[in-house]
């Protein structure tokens, strides 16, 4: 998923579209492919993955990874 830059999220939520006008994500998956036959494939995890971060955070930027480095002792 790294490919896929902050204007290609945007594509994938217009091509899933909003209400009764709603694509399905098998749908999205091969207008995808259709639209951008040079790029890798997506599938429906990855849908799925920029969807829920556009409902909870209310944007698709890539977010700093939580994680905290392992310092040892050697390093302080």
């Amino acid at each position: 998923m790294s490919y896929l830059t902050e204007s290609l999220k945007i594509e994938i939520l217009m091509m899933i579209g909003y209400g009764d006008r709603a694509r399905t994500q098998c749908e999205v998956v091969r207008l995808f492919r259709e639209t951008h036959p040079d790029l890798p494939p997506l599938n429906q995890d990855t849908i799925s993955k920029i969807e829920a971060q556009y409902r909870e955070m209310g944007h698709v930027r890539k977010v700093p990874s939580k994680r905290q480095a392992v310092v040892d002792d050697d390093m302080k």
